[in-house]
């Protein structure tokens, strides 16, 4: 047996394990911050139970001290939990041996740690030229196993038990020899983490026949020869004769490698590779402060259920400050002074091993208490980052509330007896204002729950129909809008007192949404010519305050950093902000500039892939610099191109440059925090997101979530449905791969709508306005299923400008123009249009958009859509008609003619 050294792709934190073997070196510095937020799991021991056990190594006056303790009613109580992360070890088995009926071979994957472990696994054939996998056959897949895409399976581990008891996951798979399968490769997943498990970097492969030696990531065979011999002997017939035929070319190599191939009989093998896992564990800390009134002292208990040594560092501070201070005697047993400048005590151990306490005796007069605890030279615990704090006043402490810590933005509040005097003073004048709050908020909260209720029988009288289920989407929006509506334009008149002890004691909820106000209209702010000047920041901050005028709320600039091209989409040092448009300064001004005027800032940023600085021993570019210094395990494994080590790609690859392994915790802690420096450094809003396609949604909504930018779209990019080069009618398809995107982020990040656009491509370009409209007549684009998250568009700078990939109609801009901007979603006017003989057309459709308050969420109807005419009255408070037929809206509604051009028109309600 022979063994190699298992990295799960994570960043290990090691401790000192109590429940699995241990890992003895690679040990890095760490901190661990408490939350609120997280439930409590710990020993069953309640926080307002304080009954330190019996230790018989307490002197008397301690062990009376904590009756005391636990006899009177404490002013401050808190349990503050503890979220850690251990590194435990076990292995991986790989088996192979004969199955139930001794026929067939059986092959077994497995491991011993707990968790949900996925087999992702494929076979290679005897001809396959490279790395790629196929899906196995029918006969060979266990059951409960899923297909992946064209090239894997998914097969669930099952929970079964060794002949010792010891408790393992495993998966049998039946082999049949078959020609033509070379090797059977896989990886384990953990889906408890989403951690991934290889072979030193690669693919689990087990040879099913001969195996050229070198490939190091072999399992189950012999190193004998120059030949791996694989576990169902020599190569088959099938590839003795392709070999074969290539032996004129191959010459000697090819000769003595045929003479090695001798008939060997079938063997099976047991082989272990070493595993490591990070392992959640949840602790608490518990804090308890009473003032003696004999002595007026503060007697002050720690507990926690942590096992093992815990030293806790401590001291006191007199004041706001919180400088520490070594506090006056007497001090816990086992106490010493550390480096001058706090005092360090081993927490005495429970009876019975489940945690340790401590007893602490502190003078009047002092403010507070500070302590960190320490497991080992690598281990500290921390509040939120911070020192733990704990006020010794009772009039400068919460009320103790049962099982509760600190939240991540709250703080003790100072405690004001001249303003709390002035409050209680108020409390009955506000009483009666208080009392038509609380009516006001009862009505519209049963509103609400009527409308739902409404909802709710409509969907079951329709039995649950897609038409009742798409009427119960509209309803849910359009009463999302005006909620907003109402509680935006509203402000309480909180006195100033009231906001600042609300925010304090309750910090406001963060909400991270891919839509923000929902009266965004976009300007994209560049060409793809844009770089040429090498002052773009500059020419475009003149242009802030006309764009501001015309009525755009949003600007979107170019990527920032440095790039291998110029147009900034090959970035390298994310960090560089020096790039083709202008330096760093210069970007700061134009950011400023538009804030000035009005508007929202976003930042276009490449996440999918980044160019190297440096090559690989192999000269591969695949070695990175600058504050984010990675390596080959931030590259996808699956690309051929550039030798990554990471896992396979979770989208599409874009072959001309290394995709980033999303996988790795390094990689997305890395972008997290660069999007939150460009947020905090330059001032951007949000975030226009490049090829989103090549990696899962997920992320994103973890990158969203981290940054909270106030809009967020991402280019979700494919090709729409065409049959014999004509587009179908039906693109449902399409948007729905866009719609599965932007629910991956959980609605965080909206999308372009690129089904709308290539829609109105056919339908302006042919004459079929009938496009416009899907079998149920409503919007065929993501804004017809999702209008809050479409970004509607007719030409950017890859579709336009002068790359010119898929350029709009010519002749028929103004026709789309008319249609995105009276239509819901969020509409992106490009920059070339409105700089041009277009710029009056548009600003006057967004002007009459403006003025009618159409929003992303608006209601529509369809009135028209024929083969040279389509219509439509959105909100009711504008009607549109696009092509060369001929509308006029009627009906009891009168209207006013608002703006017109070519082969459009456009009315407003009287």
């Amino acid at each position: 047996m022979w063994t190699v050294r298992m990295e799960p792709m994570l960043q290990h934190c090691h401790r000192e394990s109590r429940r699995y073997g241990l890992k003895s070196k690679g040990f890095k510095p760490w901190s661990l911050n408490c939350s609120r937020n997280h439930k409590l799991v710990f020993q069953a021991r309640s926080f307002c139970n304080f009954r330190p056990p019996k230790v018989h190594a307490l002197r008397a006056s301690s062990t009376a001290l904590a009756e005391t303790v636990e006899s009177a009613d404490a002013f401050f109580k808190q349990t503050f939990p503890l979220k850690q992360t251990e590194t435990v070890e076990g292995t991986i088995f790989i088996r192979l041996d004969h199955g139930q009926n001794n026929r067939n071979w059986e092959l077994t994957v497995g491991c011993d740690l707990p968790g949900k472990w996925i087999l992702h696994w494929g076979i290679s054939h005897v001809d396959d030229v490279g790395s790629e996998w196929d899906q196995p056959p029918t006969e060979m897949r266990p059951p409960g196993s899923i297909p992946i895409k064209d090239y894997a399976m998914e097969t669930p581990l099952k929970k079964s038990s060794s002949l010792e008891g010891e408790t393992l996951y495993e998966v049998k798979i039946d082999l049949k020899p078959i020609d033509a399968i070379a090797a059977i490769n896989f990886v384990l997943k953990d889906e408890e983490t989403g951690s991934w498990y290889q072979h030193r970097g690669r693919d689990f492969k087990v040879p099913l026949v001969d195996y050229l030696q070198g490939d190091g990531n072999i399992v189950g065979a012999k190193k004998s020869f120059d030949i791996w011999q694989g576990a169902l002997g020599p190569l088959s017939k099938m590839l003795r004769k392709t070999e074969a035929s290539h032996t004129d070319g191959a010459g000697s190599s090819t000769e003595s490698r045929d003479l090695k191939q001798e008939s060997r009989s079938l063997e099976g093998f047991n082989e272990e590779q070493p595993i490591a896992k990070q392992v959640a564990i949840d602790n608490s800390v518990t804090v308890s402060v009473r003032k003696c009134p004999e002595t007026a002292k503060n007697f002050l208990y720690v507990e926690t259920d942590i096992p093992g040594d815990v030293f806790i560092h401590w001291g006191v501070c007199r004041d706001d400050t919180k400088k520490w201070e070594i506090p006056a005697a007497p001090h816990p047993p086992d106490t010493i002074t550390f480096k001058d400048k706090a005092l360090r005590t081993r927490l005495q151990p429970k009876e019975g091993g489940e945690g340790c306490f401590g007893l602490f005796t502190i003078e009047e007069g002092l403010e507070g208490f500070l302590f960190v605890l320490k497991l080992n030279e690598h281990t500290w615990l921390k509040c939120m980052g911070n020192d733990f704090y704990i006020p010794l006043s009772s009039s400068s402490s919460f009320p103790a509330k049962s099982g509760q810590g600190l939240s991540e933005s709250a703080q003790i509040p100072e405690y004001n007896a001249e303003a709390n005097q002035e409050g209680e003073a108020n409390q009955e004048g506000e009483a009666n204002q208080e009392g038509s709050i609380s009516a006001l908020t009862s009505g519209i909260i049963n509103e609400i729950r009527s409308l739902v209720s409404d909802i709710s029988a409509v969907k079951g009288q329709k039995a649950k129909t897609n038409e009742a289920q798409e009427t119960i989407l509209q309803e849910i929006e359009k009463l999302a809008a005006e909620a907003y509506s109402i509680f935006r334009s509203s402000i309480p008149t909180f006195s100033e007192q009231a906001v600042v002890e609300f925010e304090e004691l309750k910090p406001p909820v963060k909400i991270c949404s891919g839509t923000g106000t929902g009266f965004e209209i976009l300007c994209q702010g560049f060409n793809w010519e844009s770089h040429k000047s090498g002052r773009w920041y500059m020419e475009l901050k003149e242009r802030a305050s006309k764009l501001s005028l015309l009525g755009f709320t949003v600007i979107w600039l170019p990527p920032p950093t440095d790039s291998v091209s110029p147009e900034g989409y090959m970035p390298t040092d994310l960090y560089n902000l020096s790039s083709r448009y202008g330096d760093i300064d210069e970007l700061k001004e134009v950011v400023t500039k538009f804030h000035e005027a009005g508007m929202k800032v976003l930042g276009d940023v490449v996440l999918n892939h980044r160019c190297a600085q440096y090559q690989n021993q192999n000269g591969v570019w695949n070695i990175y610099g600058g504050r984010l210094d990675w390596d080959e395990r931030a590259v996808v494994g699956d690309d051929p191109h550039f030798q990554g080590r990471g896992n396979k790609s979770s989208g599409d690859n874009f072959h001309a440059a290394p995709n980033i392994d999303h996988s790795q915790d390094f990689v997305r802690k890395g972008i997290r925090e660069w999007l939150c420096w460009l947020r905090k450094e330059i001032g951007y809003d949000g975030w226009r997101m490049d090829f989103v396609r090549g990696f899962w949604g997920g992320y994103i909504k973890e990158y969203l979530e981290a940054s909270e930018p106030s809009f967020a779209v991402g280019e979700y990019w494919d090709s729409l449905s065409y049959t014999y080069g004509e587009m179908d009618h039906n693109q449902d398809a399409h948007r729905q791969r866009i719609i599965d995107w932007i629910n991956a982020t959980n609605g965080n990040s909206g999308a372009f709508d690129v089904t709308t656009k290539g829609i109105l491509h056919s339908a302006l370009e042919r004459c079929e306005y009938w496009r416009l409209s899907d079998r149920k007549g409503k919007p065929p684009g993501v804004v017809g299923w999702w209008p809050s998250r479409a970004v509607t568009f007719i030409e950017n700078h890859d579709t336009g400008s002068t790359q010119g990939h898929w350029r709009f109609p010519g002749g028929k801009e103004m026709q789309g123009y008319a249609y995105i901007l009276t239509h819901p979603g969020t509409p992106a006017v490009f920059f070339d249009h409105i700089f041009s003989h277009h710029g009056s057309e548009i600003g006057a459709l967004i002007s009459i958009r403006n003025r009618n308050k159409i929003q992303c969420r608006s209601t529509i109807k369809i009135t028209k859509a024929e083969r040279d005419v389509y219509a439509a009255i959105i909100g009711d408070k504008i009607a549109v008609k696009i092509g060369p037929g001929h509308y006029e809206p009627s009906g009891a509604q009168s209207w006013s003619f608002a703006t017109e051009g070519k082969d459009y028109k456009v009315w407003e309600a009287s």
